[in-house]
């Protein structure tokens, strides 16, 4: 079987190529290296650099792969910063899948896993979040999300192009087994961050607000680990193989750990001094946000393995301190 990761030179992204050279597939990484990195390539995959707002790129590689289905992860991601230039997350997320799309059905792929993000929802309504939740995206990235899965939708009602949307909730973690060679650039996500402190890299922590209606006033999400995440790629793009049929599913651990109990387990496992202050809260920051599961696991037999915050915080650590400050 032959593979496309379009994105597989990111943090997300070499995890899920990973996974499929694993499982023994042909991989093609298709990645323009933005934020990708060349350390993130492995041997056994073909590489070709490329951009998805090339249309003439994707036709090119995607005609000559004979390739029994793609995986998308390239998009721009910072939700601050869709809200402050939307029209470059437009162009980027929103136009650049198309393309991806068109070139996919003139090329006979007729089955593609797209990633997509627990954005879509919004703030909770209920707890844990299944993929009945209304979807009310309170950021512009949210909101390209949610068009991508639409259009995906009506590709698939009118062209018969099978999907797998998977909805993430907090990617966190590295490989077990060190097989990933570089580091996520420009990370955002509360683990890296932490981390980054810890490995002297940046001074202090910020920690956004104490007085949320929380056991321990910080705010709690759902963590879960991208190998796992990565797991969850290759079988669902099996299910949409075999059964013919899309779906759309939350990844998640079912359980929430707040920003006080991460940095305890980053200090207790690192035996670093991780430097933090407590200041105002973030407009927009939910109290609690954790995932419902339980479809991945009834159509995928889905279930977590490393999204345990011990090894989330461990596996991290394997790869910070390589370049911790002594």
């Amino acid at each position: 079987m032959r593979i496309l990761v379009i994105g597989g030179a990111g943090y997300i992204g070499s995890h899920v190529t990973r996974a499929f050279l694993d499982r023994g597939y042909e991989v093609t990484v298709f990645d323009n290296l933005q934020t990708g990195l060349r350390e993130n390539l492995f041997r056994e995959a073909r590489f070709v650099h490329g951009d998805i707002m090339r249309p003439e790129q994707l036709r090119e590689v995607m005609t000559n792969g004979g390739f029994d289905g793609c995986v998308h992860l390239a998009a721009l991601k910072a939700a601050g910063q869709s809200m402050l230039h939307p029209e470059i997350y437009a162009h980027s997320n929103i136009i650049g899948t198309i393309n991806i799309l068109n070139q996919a059905l003139a090329a006979g792929i007729e089955a593609l896993i797209f990633s997509s993000s627990a954005a879509v929802y919004g703030s909770p309504q209920y707890l844990p979040i299944d993929e009945s939740h209304p979807t009310s995206p309170e950021n512009f990235y949210g909101f390209t999300k949610l068009e991508v899965e639409r259009v995906l939708d009506w590709y698939d009602r009118l062209k018969g192009l099978r999907y797998g949307a998977i909805r993430y909730f907090n990617a966190a973690g590295y490989d077990e087994r060190g097989r990933i060679g570089g580091l996520e650039l420009n990370p955002e996500n509360l683990l890296p961050i932490v981390m980054e402190v810890a490995a002297g890299i940046r001074p202090r922590l910020s920690i956004y607000g104490d007085d949320y209606p929380t056991r321990d006033g910080s705010c709690i999400r759902d963590y879960v680990h991208v190998s796992d995440l990565a797991e969850a790629h290759v079988t669902a793009f099996e299910y949409i193989r075999t059964r013919q049929r899309s779906l759309t599913v939350n990844l998640g651990s079912q359980s929430g750990v707040s920003v006080f109990e991460m940095v305890e387990r980053v200090r207790a496992i690192t035996g670093r001094a991780v430097a933090a202050d407590v200041v105002g809260r973030r407009a927009g920051d939910p109290a609690e946000l954790v995932a419902s599961s339980a479809k991945a696991k009834e159509l995928l037999g889905w279930v977590p393995k490393y999204s345990d915050v011990d090894t989330l915080v461990s596996s991290t650590w394997k790869m910070y301190e390589k370049i911790a400050k002594r």
